[in-house]
Formats: C-alpha cells, structure tokens, sequence
C-alpha cells in the first residue's frame, strides 16, 4: 500500500495502522492485525471471551449467572439463539424505529430551544432512551442518565483493598450496582413479575434469572448499547460536519445509501479499538504469503480492530479513505463495517439498532437549517480497550426569529 494515501480518520490511537497480521510481543500476548486472521479467531471454537473485566467476573461464586457478554460454548448459544428475534432488522424497523424517531426528536427539540448544545448530551440520551426500551428497563426513577454516567466516568480508577484509593473505588463500584438496581432495575422486574412484556428482561425472567442477575446483564448492555452509541454519533457527526461533499451526499441519499455512509464511517473509527480472546485449544491463524501460526492453549490474543478494519488485502485500495460501499476483496468475508461490531458467537447482536438510531438523529440534526458545529470535540481514549471518548462537540443552530 502506497505510504502517501489519504487518513481521513479524526481518531488517532497512536498505534500502527499496518504491520505483520500475526504476531507475539514480549509480554507473551498475540497480536493481530491482518484482518482474515482476526475473524478466525473470532470464530474460533477454540477462542473464549477474555478482558472487558472477564477476569473478575469469573471469580463470582458459580451460582451466580454471568451476563452473557462472559460466557462461551452451549449455554452462550443457546442464549444468542433466543434472544436474536429482539435485534432482527423487521423486530428493529417495526418495534423500535418509532422510539428512536421520538427520542430524536425530543433532544433536536432542545436544541431548538437553547440554540446550542454538547452533542455527547443529545447522543447519550437518544442511546439511553432506545437501549432502555429493548431491556424493557421502562419504569426508572428520575435521574437515570446522572446514574449511568457516574457508573461509566470519563475516568475509572482501580479498585482494590490496600490504598486509600482503592477502597474508594470499591465502594464507589457498590453504590453506583446500588443505586441502578434500586432505581432502575427493580422496578422493571416488578413491573414484570406481575406481567410479562416482550422484552429481554422478561425473557430473563422465564429464564429463572434473580433481579441481580438481570442487572448484570442491564448493565453490560448499556455498556454496548448506550456508550458505545453515544460515541460513534458523536466521531460521525464529526465527519459530516467538516467534509461538505460527504455531507452533502448523506442529505441528498436514501436511508440504504446513509446507512453505508455510516458503515463506512464505523469502519474507519471502531469505537473499540481491541478485542481480546483466551486460546482454549491450538488456533491456527493465517499470516503473511499463506503461512499459519498456530496460537498453543492458553494464551490470549489481543485483535487490533482499528488495524484490521484498514487491511487493503480485505478493504481494498485507500483503506483509510471514506469510500462508502467499497469494493471489498472477494473471499475476505469482510461486511462494511469491518470488525467494529467483533464477529463469532460474540458479535455484537446490537448493530442494526446502533446503526439506525444513529441515521435516524443525524438525518434530522443535518436538516435543522443553519445548523453548525461551533466547537470541535477533545479526545480521550479508555486504554485497555483503546475506546474512545468524544466530549465539548457543540452543535448550534440560529436563534428562533
């Protein structure tokens, strides 16, 4: 690939966008950035969740049920099988398209009303709206975005038992399950103990889950569901708000055609830069000119997806380019979006509800007339997954006449 093409990317993680497609570094992990290798082992059956906190996880007593982000094998599929009708397009074009049409519109209607406003703001309540409503976490007392933003901080410390600190965040870590579970959760389940909606903490409920495992999993999924939508919204904007040709072309086009506009944007700026896996089995990984390395038992990969969504040998020429609907390299296997929603039995089962509610706001935000993006966005990243954090993105439109 030509060292002169063009980097469109506004998220810059410091790292290098090409390299050998497999590698072990010093401290003994595997690093993969060849897009081919990193699918196989996503799909690997010998591949098992790993980082995301899994470690800790994995040391609550047995009886507890994990959230289904850490766990593998049967039970996982099982669990992906019949919860998969809630994230179907139709199930997301007929059930939720309407909320996420409401909740736009009511920030765009703040917006209006003050002239200007932190797009993180507008973005985080439009996720938390559509992601409550497919939990069926409906019935919160006031203040659940002041909740979840105390238990998602612009910065986390570690928690532990020997320094002041620590303690801290321990007992930071218990009042804030605390408070969502006494807010928020319990009274979804008792709203639902008494009758069953179609909803995924109903069907938790059939599944014999307690209320604190319901809220395990309430809390991953707005992890992915609500942050992670807050984000890419803001990184898209972004985009459209300082490229007028591609702007222009996301206006004019119809919802297939902005739908890979944001796909291609998705690509280009994952909001989760890794995603790690533990070898529970040999994994046999394709590496340059049709070698293999096979990864021993035991180990970890850590999959650079910001690397791997810019493999020309899978995206083609201009890797970094925006080009939506790309010519794609015939037998990569590589959807639009590269690996940005992760791929195998852990494949985020949300993407088509992240993609269309994001379409969905800033189709209205880019027809407000006059509306301008009066003030950059500083970045910061989450280091262990190289996320990113996108705050002070002001939109403003012209004051009423």
């Amino acid at each position: 690939m030509s060292t002169g093409e063009t980097n469109a990317r506004k998220i810059r993680r410091g790292e290098a966008e090409h390299g050998c497609p497999v590698s072990r570094g010093s401290d003994g992990v595997w690093l993969v950035r060849g897009f081919t290798a990193a699918r196989t082992a996503l799909r690997s059956p010998g591949t098992v969740q790993a980082g995301l906190g899994v470690e800790t996880v994995s040391r609550m007593p047995a009886r507890i049920r994990r959230p289904v982000l850490y766990r593998d094998g049967a039970e996982h599929r099982e669990h992906r099988r019949q919860t998969a009708r809630f994230f179907t397009p139709r199930r997301v074009d007929e059930h939720y398209r309407t909320i996420m049409e409401r909740a736009a519109e009511a920030q765009l209607d703040m917006l209006r009303g003050a002239g200007r406003a932190d797009l993180s703001d507008l973005s985080f309540a439009l996720a938390i709206e559509v992601t409550c409503a497919v939990l069926g976490m409906t019935e919160s007392r006031p203040g659940l975005r002041r909740r979840l933003e105390r238990f998602f901080p612009e910065e986390f410390g570690e928690p532990g038992f020997t320094s002041l600190n620590g303690l801290y965040w321990v007992w930071r870590q218990v009042v804030n399950w605390a408070g969502m579970y006494l807010a928020d959760v319990r009274p979804a389940v008792r709203a639902r103990r008494r009758q069953r909606r179609d909803d995924l903490i109903s069907y938790l409920l059939d599944e014999g889950c307690s209320a604190a495992e319901i809220l395990g999993e309430c809390i991953t999924f707005a992890a992915a569901g609500m942050v992670t939508t807050r984000e890419f919204v803001n990184v898209a904007a972004w985009h459209l708000f300082t490229d007028d040709t591609l702007r222009d072309r996301y206006r004019s086009a119809d919802e297939p055609e902005r739908l890979a506009i944001l796909h291609e944007l998705l690509r280009l700026e994952p909001v989760i830069g890794h995603l790690r896996r533990r070898t529970t089995a040999p994994v046999d990984l394709p590496a340059e000119d049709g070698e293999v390395v096979t990864v021993p038992p035991g180990e970890v990969i850590d999959i650079d997806v910001s690397a791997t969504n810019v493999d020309p040998r899978a995206m083609g020429e201009q890797a970094l380019a925006v080009c939506p609907g790309r010519p794609l390299a015939a037998g990569a296997g590589a959807g639009a979006a590269g690996l940005s929603f992760g791929d195998g039995a852990h494949k985020c089962p949300g993407a088509t509800i992240a993609i269309l509610e994001s379409d969905i706001f800033l189709t209205r935000l880019l027809a407000l007339p006059g509306v301008r993006m009066a003030s950059a966005p500083r970045v910061s990243f989450k280091e262990p997954i190289s996320g990113y954090e996108l705050r002070g993105m002001v939109v403003a439109v012209p004051a009423p006449s």
